[in-house]
């Protein structure tokens, strides 16, 4: 038969927000809270994309699970699934959410070392019926887990995927939904080379990276636009490509130096905020980028970098004026002192 695509199912976020009234929403949740920490020995209690319903795909030689599903890119679209054994599951990657592997816990699979490409997979045949719980290593603490239930050892609700479909959460399987964002940035990258109107979700990672020199002409940031957790270190990495570049805040709160052809820079973003930036000798080609932290804000973020500059500016010209005010009676005495002298006289 041929493969299908599953879909992810509704977050505990999106339960939390339905129902008619706050009593039926409370029971409806605590319910579902139950059965979530009652199915599968609890395990997926705590994961990302779970509602304690299971994606029915018995009857299916091979079914596809999202690696990067969600509006974070830290789940698996769906977290649980079940199938006939003898099934090929085939993990692929959306590109959404970071480094992703896929692990079982009873170490009898595991896709090797995390990855993020678009499009990569891995595949595995479940002969034996059973439960076969799974996790993504970097992303574990985060929620990013999932449980393949072979044969008849599925628990909860078990639903066909297009249930799940038909509530509008299509699992991030085109790669777009569950890793970027819309933003305008008040029209700030209109005009930045290699920014398509989305944002490259790297929520849920402690350290990303951002090439200087992308695109093809290398007068570009690769990604153009990111969001990140508070707290997140921005190492922007030069390519060695487009000339010499450099990374300057527009509020003044990080600058890499003078522009190089090499090397690498580091920030680390502790507070919520929405911060632009650009390459001061490539600023008039379109070389600008943007990072959203937590929650974002607006444009322009932490400003305690231009504040900083401003209050030097206001200390420089206090000493200016002070140095000024010292010397104005010396220069007066002296000015007096000449005109009484008057002109040399003749011999």
């Amino acid at each position: 038969m041929s493969k299908r695509t599953p879909q992810q199912t509704c977050s505990r976020r999106t339960l939390l927000k339905t129902g008619t009234g706050a009593a039926v929403t409370l029971a409806a949740t605590s319910g579902t809270a139950l059965a979530q920490d009652e199915n599968y020995d609890g395990y997926l209690s705590d994961a990302m994309n779970y509602d304690g319903r299971t994606a029915d795909y018995t009857g299916q030689d091979s079914v596809t699970v999202n690696v990067g599903a969600g509006d974070t890119g830290l789940a698996f679209g769906p977290a649980a699934i079940n199938i006939d054994p003898g099934t090929e599951v085939t993990w692929e990657w959306t590109g959404a959410g970071g480094a992703h592997n896929v692990v079982a816990e009873d170490e009898s699979f595991n896709s090797g070392d995390p990855v993020s490409d678009e499009g990569a997979t891995f595949s595995y045949t479940f002969e034996e019926e059973g439960v076969s719980q799974y996790y993504c290593n970097p992303h574990k603490g985060s929620g990013m887990k999932g449980v393949v239930a072979v044969g008849d050892t599925a628990e909860g609700d078990v639903v066909a995927p297009d249930e799940l479909q038909s509530e509008g959460d299509d699992g991030g399987s085109d790669g777009d939904d569950g890793g970027s964002t819309e933003y305008d940035f008040d029209g700030y990258l209109d005009d930045a080379m290699n920014y398509d109107g989305t944002v490259e979700d790297l929520r849920g990672e402690d350290a990303v990276s951002v090439d200087v020199g992308a695109g093809d002409t290398g007068l570009a940031f690769g990604p153009a636009a990111i969001h990140i957790d508070p707290g997140t270190t921005v190492t922007w990495e030069w390519t060695g490509e487009g000339g010499a570049h450099n990374v300057v805040a527009n509020t003044g709160a990080f600058e890499s130096g003078e522009p190089q052809t090499s090397g690498t820079y580091e920030y680390t973003f502790e507070d919520d905020g929405t911060h632009t930036y650009f390459c001061r000798p490539h600023e008039g080609a379109g070389m600008k980028g943007a990072v959203v932290v937590g929650e974002g804000g607006d444009v322009g973020g932490d400003d305690s970098g231009s504040t900083t500059a401003a209050n030097d500016l206001a200390l420089q010209t206090l000493a200016a004026m002070l140095v000024l005010g010292l010397l104005s009676p010396i220069i007066f005495l002296l000015f007096v002192r000449r005109k009484m002298q008057g002109a040399p006289r003749p011999e």
